[in-house]
């Protein structure tokens, strides 16, 4: 029998990822409800996507009061992720929440607690964990081929990058700017690298340069001007996190940076035994892996191919990120193994995402207990 699924949500991200992951899933799951603000949208993923008779609604409350809907998907501005998510735990559904977990520590905790007492699971969409390259990152780092990782940079830097659609640059809605919508992969891969959850303290710096002062013909953004009068968000955010353990983590994040390249979703890795480096998405150096080491008394970089083998969860399979995220998500939600992107190290990234802007804000560090 198909899993029963009701999205929350119906913009660009549920377009771009999850609705054609679905799709390609639809040998086991059916999608029965569409929910927008916008009901046009709803409507229109209804036609492209919905089972037979699917529910189009406005109303979150209405989709979550469906009894067959095993699977909710939660695809909203950052801000709303905690009311729908614990609304959805609290309706005995699973729950799958685009990335951030959400826009403060404490609506975070909220969705933690939600589902601890709904004996449902809860995932975020943090689908760069399931690229190729990040896999077998992640796997060097588990068989110790790095040794101890005692530092690590965490990168998200576009150098005109700001998405002009939906409400990316409205403050009260998202919660910021190219620090929680990109940095939160790029943090998210490096805490999980090094299997290393337990901030101590946090210092952060925001930066609101250009976004306000760029006119429209003078702004070069790959995806169209901005309004400079509704730039709410930071341009850029950068952030210096020590580890209970002593190591110690940067965080790099832009839109808007005057920077020779870019690094989306990248990760660098320093450790005893040899570093890493993760390009991360975008540009010619597209998901690539390098490793730095000593071998016969030399120097050496190698270029790790990890385009061969499929990957770890479906060997043999080439499969797009999304997809793998989809497909580990539906086996978890089926008893099949144990999510992959748990909510309680969800949780760390919002913690220092949050204490990141809480120190750009107060000009001081935040210390955790």
């Amino acid at each position: 029998m198909k899993h029963k699924v009701g999205l929350i949500g119906c913009g660009g991200i549920a377009n771009q990822k999850h609705l054609p992951a679905l799709k390609n899933a639809s040998d086991r799951v059916e999608i029965v409800a569409f929910c927008d603000l916008i009901p046009e949208r709803a409507e229109k993923a209804a036609r492209e996507y919905g089972a037979p008779g699917a529910l189009v609604c406005t109303d979150y409350r209405a989709l979550l009061a469906r009894p067959e809907i095993e699977i909710v998907y939660v695809l909203t501005p950052n801000v709303s992720h905690c009311e729908l998510s614990v609304a959805a735990l609290e309706a005995g559904k699973h729950v799958l929440c685009e990335k951030p977990m959400a826009a403060s520590t404490a609506d975070a905790r909220k969705m933690l607690d939600a589902y601890h007492k709904s004996g449902k699971l809860l995932t975020i969409g943090y689908q760069n964990r399931f690229r190729p390259d990040s896999l077998a990152l992640k796997k060097l780092c588990e068989e110790g081929e790095l040794g101890e990782i005692y530092y690590a940079n965490a990168h998200a830097l576009r150098r005109r990058g700001v998405p002009t659609w939906g409400v990316f640059t409205d403050k009260e809605k998202q919660g910021g700017g190219p620090l929680i919508d990109i940095a939160t992969h790029s943090l998210d891969l490096t805490l999980w690298f090094m299997d290393n959850y337990e901030p101590a303290t946090v210092t952060g710096s925001a930066f609101y340069k250009l976004g306000r002062t760029l006119r429209p013909g003078s702004q070069g953004n790959g995806m169209g001007p901005w309004d400079p009068d509704k730039f709410e968000v930071e341009d850029a955010a950068f952030g210096f996190v020590t580890m209970k353990d002593g190591s110690l983590i940067t965080i790099d994040s832009s839109w808007i940076l005057n920077s020779t390249e870019e690094r989306c979703a990248s990760s660098y890795l320093f450790g005893t035994k040899a570093g890493a480096e993760l390009t991360g998405v975008g540009g010619a150096n597209n998901e690539k892996l390098y490793l730095n080491t000593v071998m016969a008394n030399k120097q050496v970089k190698i270029d790790v191919d990890t385009a061969a083998g499929g990957v770890d969860f479906f060997p043999g399979r080439k499969m797009d990120a999304k997809d793998v995220e989809c497909a580990v998500w539906l086996d978890a939600v089926e008893g099949k193994r144990e999510l992959v992107v748990k909510p309680e190290q969800a949780f760390v990234v919002t913690k220092i995402l949050d204490a990141i802007y809480q120190s750009a804000e107060t000009g001081r560090q935040v210390v955790f207990d």
